[in-house]
């Protein structure tokens, strides 16, 4: 039987809330493994992290793991990078060790000529979307801070409140979450895991601004922003 290692990421939790979950692209890629025959030996994750970065944990095990005519499998090409360059560089990589890649939702399979080709062209292709993204992501902000608006979620520790403008969201101090932020920071610095703090804050039921509980990358994220 053919050997397969997974690889499933999420960039921030509001994603991993509302968009592809780790959960789901594991499910997906488990029913993929069963239904073709392919022995499903890991799956390697990364929480929290942008797919532009290229400095991965969790991708990094997963390709060391990777053996000849062991298959990469992915929820799609976007978990894996958002770069042509690392797309084209992990292809080549892959290639090297006698690996193919299997991504689901593009349904590539680089096992024959074909699938080498639409993967490569699936690779520009998705740099492309996200530059469109963010050259419309940028004039979507600049109109809202050109209207006075509020143009970006509310961050953990601050409530919106209207400002001098009926449409002018100004951000105001939250005392409860503010409280919050200092707990966690203070049990950061006494050694506390980020798992551990997160474990804390859902078993006293103190939710996060987004979602039903608080994650280790979240916390993460969170500590990364006050500090």
């Amino acid at each position: 039987m053919n050997k397969a290692v997974g690889y499933i990421r999420v960039s921030t939790q509001q994603q991993a809330d509302e968009g592809v979950s780790l959960e789901a692209q594991k499910a997906k890629i488990e029913a993929w493994c069963l239904a073709n025959d392919y022995t499903l030996s890991n799956i390697y994750s990364d929480e929290g992290i942008s797919g532009t970065k290229s400095s991965r944990k969790g991708l990094q095990a997963a390709l060391d793991s990777i053996e000849s005519g062991t298959a990469l499998v992915v929820y799609s090409l976007s978990r894996l990078t958002r770069s042509t360059k690392d797309m084209l560089s992990l292809s080549d990589q892959l290639e090297k060790a006698n690996a193919d890649i299997v991504s689901l939702t593009e349904k590539i399979d680089t096992t024959t000529a074909a699938g080498k080709m639409v993967f490569r062209m699936m690779a520009v292709l998705n740099e492309f979307e996200r530059d469109q993204i963010s050259e419309r992501t940028k004039l979507a902000l600049n109109h809202k801070k050109s209207a006075g608006q509020s143009y970006s979620p509310t961050p953990y520790g601050y409530k919106s409140v209207c400002g001098y403008k009926a449409k002018n969201k100004v951000l105001e101090a939250d005392t409860a979450e503010q409280s919050v932020i200092k707990d966690i920071v203070a049990k950061r610095k006494a050694g506390q895991t980020l798992r551990e703090i997160a474990s804390d804050l859902n078993e006293k039921n103190i939710k996060p601004k987004r979602g039903e509980q608080w994650y280790a990358s979240s916390v993460s994220y969170l500590l990364k922003r006050v500090a």
